[in-house]
């Protein structure tokens, strides 16, 4: 059946400006990292992008490598981009990342122009796209002069296979330094996306004092540290279909005691709030002016919705927040 989005999709979505820069996003935005590759049915993923996009989730972030297996993610969502979201191009904002391991070679991962610039028109094919909105530089590259791989991104933004850059893993120096190099050609580093949550809050150590000064905004992922934060485990158990079971990012190693007591006191509070852990996990990192959006993950329309239903609470208050403090702590998940 034909796509026909709601009539009421801006009706209760709030965009924030990322930084400086003309770009908006939604409070809540979709990643396509762990739930869009092969082993997933592709009615199950058209049937998240259109309820995500009909709720008025604008921006779909992809990489070169997302899947699994690599790659699959951005040629299924080419697939539904060509047969549902196509007419609506001008409304969406679509993401994609190069830095890590595609092909063999040389050339095939980190951050020189070659694998930059051919990453990006692979992943432009596998879209059906002529362009996206943002590219970023997935991880820095130690070996690569910062001017190289910030020069491959102007190079995509001069050609017009990309509106906007940004950078992803990067530290605040590494951060400060992407900036200058772009100044150069004229192109602001729009946007960071770093990893943040409750339980990882290394960006803390400087980096949103960087994107002041350079004028830049964050998108965060793993808002909900890989499902950590959310009631997935709180009741000591893994279930058979969780990522703790499944191994690869998280294990049965994670569900620790200390993991535990910090999960139930911020389910505790979550509840006094009237919303889920989720929820409560999703409120926390949009606390920070800088962070216009956080990425979520969605393996179906229900647990997408759920996400999505925490911009219609109130944000949190002083004194929730002091009060997820002294469970919010950093280093208590491994990813």
């Amino acid at each position: 059946m034909p796509f026909d989005a709601a009539q009421t999709r801006y009706d209760s979505m709030h965009y924030n400006r990322v930084g400086k820069s003309g770009l908006k996003l939604p409070g809540v935005s979709l990643g396509l990292w762990n739930n869009f590759g092969t082993d997933r049915p592709l009615d199950t993923q058209r049937a998240i992008l259109r309820r995500a996009f009909d709720l008025g989730v604008i921006h779909f972030d992809l990489a070169n490598n997302y899947g699994p297996p690599a790659g699959s993610a951005e040629s299924n969502f080419g697939l539904v981009y060509g047969s549902d979201l196509k007419p609506y191009r001008d409304e969406l904002i679509i993401s994609t990342k190069a830095g890590y391991d595609m092909w063999p070679g040389p050339y095939g991962e980190w951050g020189s122009r070659k694998y930059m610039l051919a990453s990006l028109d692979q992943s432009l094919t596998r879209m059906g796209l002529d362009y996206v909105d943002i590219f970023y530089s997935h991880r820095p590259d130690p070996n690569t002069p910062i001017e190289e791989t910030m020069g491959a991104l102007a190079t995509a933004v001069q050609s017009g296979r990309a509106l906007y850059v940004g950078v992803s893993n990067y530290n605040p120096d590494e951060t400060r330094a992407a900036a200058a190099a772009l100044a150069v050609h004229n192109i602001p580093l729009a946007i960071h996306q770093p990893r943040y949550n409750m339980f990882d809050r290394h960006i803390e150590d400087g980096l949103f004092p960087v994107l002041d000064e350079i004028g830049s905004g964050a998108i965060v992922f793993s808002p909900l540290a890989q499902g950590l934060l959310t009631d997935r485990y709180i009741d000591g158990t893994i279930p058979a279909d969780s990522r703790a079971a499944e191994g690869r990012w998280i294990n049965s190693s994670t569900i620790t005691d200390d993991y535990l007591a910090r999960v139930r006191a911020l389910n505790h509070i979550a509840n006094e709030r009237g919303e889920s852990l989720a929820q409560l996990a999703l409120h926390w990192v949009l606390r920070q002016p800088q962070v216009a959006s956080a990425l979520i993950g969605a393996s179906s329309v229900a647990q997408l919705e759920n996400n999505i239903g925490a911009l219609a609470k109130p944000a949190l208050t002083v004194d929730e927040i002091a009060a997820i403090e002294p469970f919010a702590v950093d280093g208590t998940s491994l990813r």
